[in-house]
């Protein structure tokens, strides 16, 4: 079968947890999880294409002329729940034009399987993992078979949504994403400082249980370290990629595996510059050994300044911990991101300006402040839908909600607070004459600095005090 799997371009949010900014200047990655699913389509013997229309720029007539010169018999999207009407838009103007059946998948379906499917644009949806479910669809579409043994499968009988249960998967047994479909010159991330650039992901599920995060209290399933620096070196010989940020929940989760992983990228010599997610608990040792493997940043989970708010979320960290370990990493010259929260359960202003005040004296070489969301599956979306009496995110995927403000009945704070005191912790954070001076000694290439003297103007002057749509959101491309 000829497979084309299109990544579509997408507009700010009002309900997103980034100001429009922020999100303007967040970075263009590559669509892993669609390099995922063609890497994994095409060793089971399909002929299969990307079109990455959102770093492309690329209009829905582009695409579609690249669509009719491929001629595929099956279009594939990923869906995110906060941008699926976008991408069903996109796929009804596909669909309609070349009359193919159409698969979807992504973190949603694992959410809202039966509306995902419901849409009459949507042929089929796969729940959990394309390791297994893609390649026998694919058999069974090719041999006129039944749908009903394929795992983890949504598929429309007699009119009704059905949806197979999905079964376990070994992540180890995941092909490498298939990164020569993609645009590897063009994507960046706002700290990278190394081109080409891509991100990785070595490990699925996180085993903590933080009140506001999605992957809270999955298994955790990771990838060998030999498997790891495997990728690690294709991406280095194949596409001249010299910064990966691997975008695992917790990279640091098991740290033998992570010491593997680096005495691996060490023994080859791969010169490859490396960033990670991890929680605040790691040691001297282990970031010593990460340093010396080419880890130049961490993206650390702080959330708040506030001891009681840091409880509430159910983040188990102390403030002091969070010096320590910052003090560590920054003496080994890693460079430390924080992310932190802005309304989140029992917030005030009083507790947000102590957030601001412990970064600054945190000195992190970066900061996220992120408004707290009720994703699906945390337990505030839980709190929000009994507060609420309706589930705002279902109804988005059926098509019966707008993009609008959503209640945050765990703060004081008012939604219009929330985004002022977000900009303002901005402002307040990189406008320091101390720190200017520092990122700008810092900046290693002329991209680098516009990217980075651009967003800053942009923050200070354009990013508004209460959120608003932008339909024609455009974001950074270098």
């Amino acid at each position: 079968m000829r497979f084309a799997l299109v990544f579509n371009p997408f507009s700010y949010k009002i309900h997103e947890e980034n100001l429009r900014i922020v999100q303007k200047y967040f970075g263009m990655f590559p669509p892993l999880s669609l390099a995922w699913v063609a890497s994994i389509a095409r060793q089971a013997g399909h002929d299969v294409t990307i079109i990455d229309a959102r770093t492309l720029h690329l209009t829905k007539q582009d695409v579609l002329k690249k669509l009719r010169d491929f001629n595929p018999d099956i279009l594939g999207f990923m869906m995110t729940t906060y941008m699926f009407p976008e991408t069903l838009e996109w796929i009804r103007f596909l669909k309609t034009a070349l009359n193919v059946l159409v698969v979807i998948g992504g973190y949603n379906l694992r959410v809202y399987p039966r509306e995902s499917v419901s849409h009459p644009e949507i042929d089929f949806g796969v729940i959990e993992h394309a390791l297994e479910t893609v390649p026998l669809l694919f058999e069974a579409i090719e041999k006129k078979q039944s749908f009903e043994k394929i795992p983890g499968l949504a598929y429309k009988k007699d009119g009704v949504v059905t949806v197979n249960p999905p079964q376990p998967v070994n992540f180890e047994n995941f092909p490498f994403p298939a990164r020569d479909l993609l645009p590897n010159h063009l994507y960046a991330e706002f700290p990278c400082e190394r081109k080409n650039f891509t991100v990785m992901v070595t490990s699925l599920g996180c085993p903590y249980g933080c009140s506001f995060c999605e992957a809270g209290r999955t298994p955790f399933n990771p990838r060998s370290a030999k498997k790891v620096v495997d990728e690690m070196q294709e991406c280095a010989e194949r596409f001249h990629i010299r910064e990966i940020d691997f975008f695992d929940y917790d990279f640091t989760a098991d740290e033998k595996r992570v010491v593997d992983i680096c005495e691996e990228i060490r023994r080859r010599r791969l010169d490859i510059a490396w960033a990670c997610r991890s929680r605040i608990n790691i040691n001297l040792a282990v970031l010593k050994t990460m340093r010396a493997a080419g880890c130049s940043r961490i993206y650390f989970g702080i959330e708040s300044g506030s001891q009681r708010i840091l409880d509430a979320i159910r983040k188990n960290i102390t403030l002091e911990k969070i010096r320590d370990t910052i003090r560590s990493a920054q003496s080994l010259g890693i460079r430390c991101l924080g992310f932190f929260l802005i309304g989140a359960p029992g917030e005030s202003k009083t507790t947000v300006r102590e957030t601001i005040r412990f970064a600054k004296a945190l000195d992190l070489d970066y900061v996220q402040f992120s408004k707290c969301l009720a994703k699906p599956l945390t337990p505030l979306w839980q709190q929000m839908i009994k507060e609420s009496g309706t589930d705002y995110w279902q109804d988005w995927i059926l098509g019966k909600e707008t993009d609008r403000d959503l209640p945050r009945p765990w703060t004081e704070l008012t939604n219009q607070e929330i985004d002022r005191l977000t900009r303002w912790a901005y402002i307040s954070y990189y406008a320091r004459p101390s720190f200017l001076a520092k990122a700008l000694v810092r900046i290693r290439s002329w991209d680098e600095f516009k990217r980075k003297i651009t967003a800053w103007f942009d923050m200070v002057c354009f990013q508004e005090k209460k959120s608003r749509a932008a339909v024609n959101f455009v974001a950074y491309h270098e």
